[in-house]
């Protein structure tokens, strides 16, 4: 019986690609106003046709660069971590070094709202040039900083930042999608909240709180929860 063949690997990444770009048509081009699209409108509202309307081009163009819309995630996915910065460290300055890392994280996530929400669906998304290099350059933050095990603190870290994030561009998505600020959207909504938790002292005052500067509390909160999961990570250094 012969042997049964070896499907392809469905990643943008694993596979060729052609030796040269249309002078009118380019990869990297697509990859930007595909951005802008998830940007403006979310993955839903993402199609290859619609990208191609806004770039004018046809189907044939298109697809000789980019083969399905999971690939242009890839890419796109690839394209927005190329914005993390990851600040180089001594291992004496590994919690700055790592806090740096963790808010360009999330003020890239926050930017671009729907990338949270795709990691996990972005096939090989991690064998994009721009991910790997922010892969490596945590990686030596963290080896430098003499964890034994560093890809253990790495997912550590990440986890707090994407989980965070991803409730953030959720509730900003919501504010946005009202047309109002998030100060505007929170006091229309409060009175209704102050009355169902009026007989919770703790949560009322949480609530009135959030009033008067909710971008600045979500920083505050977002500070205190990487500093305690820093502290943890701390203890496992040698």
């Amino acid at each position: 019986m012969a042997a049964k063949k070896a499907q392809p690997i469905p990643s943008v990444w694993a596979r060729r690609t052609r030796e040269a770009d249309q002078p009118a048509l380019s990869r990297a081009a697509i990859v930007r106003e595909a951005v802008v699209m998830l940007d403006a409108d979310g993955v839903e509202a993402l199609s290859m046709r619609k990208l191609g309307a806004r770039l004018n081009a046809g189907a044939t163009s298109l697809y000789r660069h980019v083969a399905t819309k999971d690939e242009l995630m890839e890419l796109a996915v690839d394209e927005v971590f190329g914005e993390i910065a990851v600040p180089p460290a001594d291992g004496a300055d590994w919690r700055a070094a790592a806090t740096g890392a963790a808010q360009s994280f999330r003020a890239t996530a926050l930017r671009h709202r729907w990338l949270s929400s795709v990691l996990g669906q972005a096939g090989l998304a991690y064998l994009g040039p721009n991910l790997m290099s922010f892969s490596e350059r945590l990686a030596a933050l963290f080896a430098d900083a003499g964890f034994p095990e560093p890809e253990r603190a790495i997912e550590t870290v990440l986890s707090y930042v994407i989980g965070m994030s991803t409730t953030e561009a959720a509730w900003l998505t919501t504010v946005a999608r009202s047309g109002e600020s998030e100060a505007d959207f929170i006091a229309r909504l409060m009175p209704a909240a102050q009355q169902a938790v009026a007989d919770h002292e703790h949560l009322a005052e949480a609530y009135a709180a959030e009033v008067v500067d909710p971008a600045g509390l979500r920083d505050d909160k977002f500070a205190y929860g990487l500093e305690v999961v820093l502290d943890g990570l701390a203890l496992r250094r040698p």
